[in-house]
């Protein structure tokens, strides 16, 4: 099934818009023509992000939604269907962290990550998905991780909700094929963003790994929001299924696949660096 290859005047919904790599991404498809109505919870940061669109002269409307509400996301749906009519690709991005091991890390942070990173995508689906179906048209796009395709040490509770997020997407990939409807599952590796500095973290004290080096590593090494947003342009309009961004992302996921042996190895490797005292 081919993608969509021209984004002139589609419709372009984005969650999680308001910074990073959701905010990469519209400014991007804006630069295509694309039609933009942009969703984030930050309410300054998306006031910000909806006056550069204006500014460089493309449509977008913004509406403030927590994803982990479902009622806000449903009206959010009803919202954009009475403004646009329709939506022609979805693009469930909005996501949060923590960091720690199962054991460092509290119940009521494992519900929190949950209710952003993997109900905020299901919900996203539940409410935008039946009117693509009823056109028989469009493109789905939901932000994973790289966490999401191999585990990482000290990430128990993230890499539970990107995994999740890649197998529902790739379900769902089979699922909406019939009605003309491409899914794609965009894997990230490190991406200069907020996301470390905001995440919780339930790192045991006098670990090498601390919060400032991790937010200080992200910064220098991580790889431009941008390059990330590329590569969902170049998934929806090729279809793609499995996006890993980054050669990090790639190594990993490669290595995986050879040898699970050998891979579990350097986790053990890297987990005992990073988890034990400095």
């Amino acid at each position: 099934m081919p993608g969509i290859k021209d984004f002139k005047d589609k419709v372009v919904v984005i969650t999680g818009a308001a910074s990073g790599i959701g905010k990469a991404t519209a400014k991007a498809f804006a630069r295509e023509g694309a039609d933009l109505v942009i969703a984030d919870n930050q309410t300054q940061r998306l006031e910000e992000t909806t006056n550069e669109i204006k500014a460089a002269g493309a449509r977008v409307l913004a509406s403030r939604v927590n994803v982990a509400d479902r009622n806000q996301v449903e009206s959010f749906s009803k919202f954009v269907i009475s403004e646009r009519g329709h939506v022609d690709i979805l693009i469930n991005n909005a996501g949060v962290g923590v960091g720690g091991s199962l054991l460092d890390t509290n119940i009521e942070d494992f519900e929190w990550i949950f209710s952003i990173n993997y109900w905020g995508v299901l919900y996203g689906l539940k409410y935008f998905l039946p009117y693509m179906v009823s056109r028989k048209y469009g493109h789905v796009v939901n932000t994973a991780s790289g966490a999401g395709l191999c585990s990482i040490p000290a990430m128990s509770a993230y890499c539970s909700t990107k995994f999740a997020v890649v197998g529902l997407s790739e379900t769902l990939r089979t699922e909406v094929r019939r009605f003309g409807i491409g899914v794609s599952t965009i894997c990230p590796g490190v991406i200069n963003t907020n996301i470390i500095a905001q995440s919780r973290m339930h790192l045991q004290e006098g670990s090498r790994a601390t919060h400032s080096r991790l937010i200080d590593f992200y910064r220098r090494f991580g790889w431009p929001p941008e390059r990330v947003a590329k590569a969902i342009l170049s998934a929806v309009r090729h279809n793609r299924s499995i996006v890993p961004v980054g050669p990090e992302v790639w190594a990993q996921w490669f290595t995986k696949r050879m040898s699970q042996k050998f891979f579990e190895g350097m986790n053990e490797v890297s987990g005992r660096f990073l988890m034990s005292a400095k």
